[in-house]
């Protein structure tokens, strides 16, 4: 028998305080330097603190960085259980506006286009998006076509603090210790740089970070940002004559010369790319931000090196000095790091087909906090969370994803 009812108290309350997170503007910023990287992550960051407290949470801190943990004590009388932790982010993907969200609740979708937005016709079809058939019958949360949804990861903030909640008000459901934390700035790669693993306490945890119903990951990309820097000479057009050198036209040259067929769009599974996320240019300036990504160790290795290859083969052609490279690894691919852990996933994967799903074991094509997290020595899988096309004005999640989401939760800490 599962360890909760989802009766129509607990479905509000998982409901509302999803909406209430994704209407906070919590978006971060990869130009800045602090952290968290934008202030506004402030805002949801006092408020979770605060809602940990409330509902009874003991520990709770909120740390100069932003980084929150809680605690919920054991209530075993001889406790022999590991303490467990849950873990999401709460920033959004600087990709796409988080300002301004207004979600959308359809209850009992019926398979059909759902207009989001009468004023601009903006509409989220099955005939786009297969996914969305999965869901018929279902409680759907969208945007409103202007912004992003904020399910990733707030829906798995909003599962976790649900899930801890529920624990405090059912002491018949036996636990070890549990701890729970939340990061910010995981959307730019930053999120677990200052975790304290050591404080948190936790022997293994899982971070509430996937996408649809089912999914369990513990293999993921190794990746790394690049930013390739480009110095022009400005002169009038109407003396340019031998002298100019438009960073724009080299900038968009350069672009050319990483393969073609090596980008998010031209490769699925296990295949690595090359992603030129943003480009600024003018005359004297251009600056071209790349992820690099790959699963296998040493693939990822030879991206980087034919990044600086280029940069050098640029160099050579136009002259020395006028690009440059910056490389910074971002996480790696976490799989190593559970030899002879394997019970962590077996854990969950047992919890999951408690609640009667299936689990999904693949590996990310992308990365969560987990990933570095696991090389700081806190063994970190990841879950899913329920949220469906990420980080645009399609993204969607269904109110019953996210409550088999916290009934694993809850099957996870059951001594």
């Amino acid at each position: 028998m599962s360890a909760i009812e989802f009766n129509p108290l607990w479905k509000e309350k998982l409901l509302n305080r999803f909406l209430t997170y994704v209407k906070i503007y919590s978006t971060s910023d990869a130009e800045s330097e602090t952290t968290p990287s934008t202030e506004r992550q402030w805002d949801i960051a006092n408020y979770i603190a605060e809602e940990l407290k409330t509902i009874g949470l003991e520990e709770v801190s909120i740390d100069e960085n932003g980084y929150i943990m809680g605690y919920i004590p054991s209530n075993l009388e001889n406790n022999n259980q590991p303490t467990i932790g849950f873990i999401s982010h709460y920033d959004t993907s600087p990709d796409f506006s988080g300002e301004n969200v207004k979600p959308q609740v359809w209850e009992n979708y019926d398979g059909s286009d759902l207009v989001l937005n009468q004023t601009t016709g903006f509409t989220l079809s099955p005939s786009k998006f297969e996914s969305l058939k999965k869901y018929v019958g279902q409680t759907l949360i969208t945007t409103d076509g202007n912004t992003l949804l904020g399910a990733d990861d707030k829906a798995g903030c909003a599962e976790i603090v649900t899930a801890a909640e529920y624990l405090v008000g059912h002491p018949e459901i036996k636990h070890g210790r549990i701890a729970v934390g939340f990061t910010p700035d995981e959307e730019i790669g930053r999120g677990a740089h200052k975790f304290d693993v050591a404080k948190f306490g936790a022997e293994f945890a899982y971070t509430m970070d996937g996408g649809e119903v089912g999914e369990l990951e513990y293999e993921n990309f190794n990746a790394a940002g690049a930013v390739v820097k480009i110095h022009g000479l400005s002169v009038h057009p109407g003396y340019a004559y031998g002298k100019m050198v438009n960073a724009a036209l080299l900038a968009a040259e350069f672009a050319q010369m990483l393969p073609a067929n090596e980008t998010p769009a031209t490769t699925k599974g296990f295949d690595g790319f090359y992603h030129l996320m943003d480009l600024n240019a003018d005359i004297s300036e251009a600056k071209l931000q790349y992820i690099i990504r790959d699963h296998d160790a040493d693939k990822f290795e030879a991206r980087k090196k034919v990044m600086e290859e280029k940069v050098a083969e640029f160099n050579q052609k136009h002259g020395k000095g006028t690009a440059e490279i910056e490389i910074k690894e971002q996480y790696r691919n976490m799989k190593q790091q559970f030899e002879g852990k394997m019970y962590i996933i077996d854990r969950a994967a047992a919890a999951m087909r408690e609640a009667g799903i299936e689990p999904k074991i693949k590996a990310i094509r992308g990365g969560t906090d987990g990933a570095q997290l696991s090389y700081m020595g806190l063994p970190c899988p990841n879950i899913f969370a329920g949220g469906i096309n990420f980080h645009g004005p399609y993204e969607y999640v269904a109110l019953e994803s996210m409550q088999k989401a916290m009934e694993v939760i809850l099957n996870i800490v059951k001594a």
